[in-house]
């Protein structure tokens, strides 16, 4: 076994830059991949989108700093034509994410989008607030702009490796993780090696669901999962219900599987659960 800190990764974004979002999941997961063992620390990509839960009593942006953010260790967040709606306290909530992050003290790396837009298809308002929040990021420290897709991902790869190396260390008191070391998965996929057994079960049957569907249900009796027409769990067993709660969970916060349903009954596997879950099935990772 080997131990590793958990660093949860936000990502701030407004709605127009949907690549870029699956961009820096991808290179944390490089991350992950090639990185994870030799500096004893996995990110762990977070979104309000994956992350937040229904909830009522404050306003929607306070909540999701409240659910979301406030666990997070670093920001990333990325901007292209749209800057988002304003809060009732900032000019957007990623523009709240942001402030909120730095006034915790932790880490934030801004990226700006220069890749050609119809102009017919940008709104005046919105690229003028983007203007001048970007000329307010650049009198406070150092932004990083990009042309393309490709070019975000090289820059974000190397970037993020310099933040994480010089910023976050394995002795810190950050989550740990444990992972095993087997030679299948040494050095090569930490998220395999990260699900015990119960969460690996689960993640299999489900992408094996035509729709890739994990549903969480409550009735009279007690709790239950199901996947691909196969029960998890024992309604009313306490231990039973907590032993596949706690799966559902890793797979949810190893952003294998999101909630699709908005009340946490529907869950439906993620990119990297299915590739994860193929993984699983080939062999690797599962000693």
């Amino acid at each position: 076994m080997y131990r590793a800190n958990a660093i949860k990764v936000m990502i701030a974004s407004p709605s127009d830059v949907g690549a870029a979002r699956q961009v820096i999941r991808d290179v944390l997961q490089e991350w992950n991949v090639v990185h994870s063992e030799d500096k004893r620390v996995v990110l762990m990509p977070i979104g309000w989108d994956t992350h937040a839960q229904p909830a009522m009593g404050e306003r929607p942006q306070a909540l999701i700093n409240k659910q979301v953010l406030e666990g997070c260790d670093l920001l990333i967040a990325v901007f292209w034509t749209r800057l988002g709606s304003p809060t009732g306290v900032a000019a957007s909530g990623t523009v709240e994410e942001i402030e909120e992050h730095l006034k915790a003290g932790k880490p934030a790396m801004i990226y700006f989008s220069q890749e050609p837009v119809r102009r017919d298809s940008v709104d005046d308002a919105q690229y003028r607030a983007l203007l001048q929040f970007r000329r307010d990021c650049e009198a406070r420290g150092l932004i990083e702009v990009y042309d393309s897709v490709q070019e975000f991902r090289d820059k974000l790869a190397r970037q993020l490796a310099q933040v994480v190396i010089s910023t976050f260390s394995s002795g810190s008191d950050d989550e740990v993780i444990e992972f095993a070391t087997s030679q299948a998965v040494r050095g090569r996929d930490p998220v395999v090696a990260a699900l015990p057994a119960d969460a690996r079960e689960l993640l299999v049957e489900a992408s094996q669901d035509r729709s890739g569907t994990i549903m969480r249900i409550r009735t009279m009796q007690g709790l239950i999962l199901q996947a691909n027409g196969r029960q998890f769990g024992e309604s009313g067993d306490p231990r039973s219900e907590a032993k596949w709660e706690a799966a559902l969970g890793l797979l949810r916060e190893l952003d294998l599987a999101q909630d699709v349903g908005y009340k946490g009954e529907i869950f439906r596997l993620t990119d990297l659960g299915y590739q994860t879950a193929d993984r699983l099935r080939a062999g690797v990772g599962a000693a």
